[in-house]
């Protein structure tokens, strides 16, 4: 992309020793009380070849509810690129702290059907950085193509926000956003969430962030529990709305309210159909059933 220099990594980084270096980043800020500017790295990380594991795929289709196939989810192709996404915050000229970032939203446009065995290159960059009323958000964008081409066959678009970081110079918004209001609908499904539901989605993902795996561990990063993943949640809302969707669609996500564990979540999807039969989009969106607090919701539409 015009304007980004291209970083070419031998394999996919390990989320596990990116925690470790974004912990020792944060504690150097600290002691040092600098931070790592106010402009993005204009640098785009990539890693070539890529394969997915077809152990790991089988047990992600299992946790999540999706049917068995040899065509790789869209949300397991978001965890499969993550770590790559995660290293380009990971660098010494990211200006944000990325511990304790927050998944604001996630946008997802899938042009095909991504088979187990196809090998694939992958891109990640971030962007657009700005204000929001309570700290500083940016753009994760990352790329899936068929190895050795320009095919774009998945790009994701996460916005991700540094709660009470102000970056010199960005504003904050003059008019605060607010949610639409909610009322709670008959939900159509009913999750019930373990305490280990969090640690199960780290074993399939990989994302073995401190605030999902317990309750002292959540609690040493200032959570009162831990808390489900975020795009665990959304990967399984996508897979309640089943194969309808086909293998051309684009997926949107907006979190809410965390999801603490154990829990249970009423999820609601309804469905729009298009003119002359046949569908178009479904919505979806799932709260708290005890306090109708709203978590999530989000839409799956067909690509025209």
């Amino acid at each position: 992309m015009s304007g980004f220099q291209t970083v070419i990594l031998g394999e996919m980084p390990a989320l596990s020793k990116l925690y470790v270096n974004a912990a020792a980043a944060a504690a150097r800020r600290r002691v040092l009380g600098t931070h790592g500017g106010t402009e993005l790295p204009a640098y785009t990380h990539e890693v070539r070849g890529v394969r997915a594991d077809v152990a790991n795929l089988t047990a992600y289709q299992h946790l999540i509810g999706e049917t068995a196939s040899d065509i790789l989810p869209a949300g397991f192709i978001h965890a499969l690129a993550f770590p790559l996404a995660m290293s380009v915050m990971n660098r010494d000229d990211f200006p944000l702290p990325l511990l304790g970032m927050i998944h604001l939203t996630n946008k997802v446009v899938q042009s095909g059907p991504v088979l187990f065995t196809e090998a694939l290159d992958i891109r990640a960059r971030v962007e657009n950085l700005r204000g929001h009323r309570t700290g500083t958000q940016l753009d994760v964008v990352t790329e899936v193509h068929a190895a050795g081409t320009e095919e774009v066959r998945w790009r994701g678009v996460s916005t991700y926000l540094a709660k009470g970081v102000f970056l010199p110079g960005i504003d904050k918004p003059s008019v605060p956003v607010t949610p639409p209001p909610f009322s709670v609908p008959d939900p159509t499904a009913l999750w019930q969430l373990g305490v280990d539901t969090g640690r199960a989605y780290a074993a399939v993902s990989g994302d073995f962030n401190p605030i999902h795996l317990s309750v002292l561990t959540a609690k040493a990063l200032g959570m009162r529990r831990s808390l489900a993943h975020g795009m665990y949640l959304a990967s399984r809302a996508l897979a309640d709305v089943g194969a309808v969707k086909g293998d051309a669609f684009s997926w949107e996500v907006a979190f809410e309210a965390p999801v603490f564990l154990p829990a249970r979540v009423a999820l609601d999807i309804s469905t729009v159909q298009a003119e002359g039969g046949g569908w178009q989009r479904s919505d979806y969106v799932a709260w708290n059933p005890l306090s109708g607090r709203r978590h999530f919701s989000g839409s799956v539409a067909a690509l025209d």
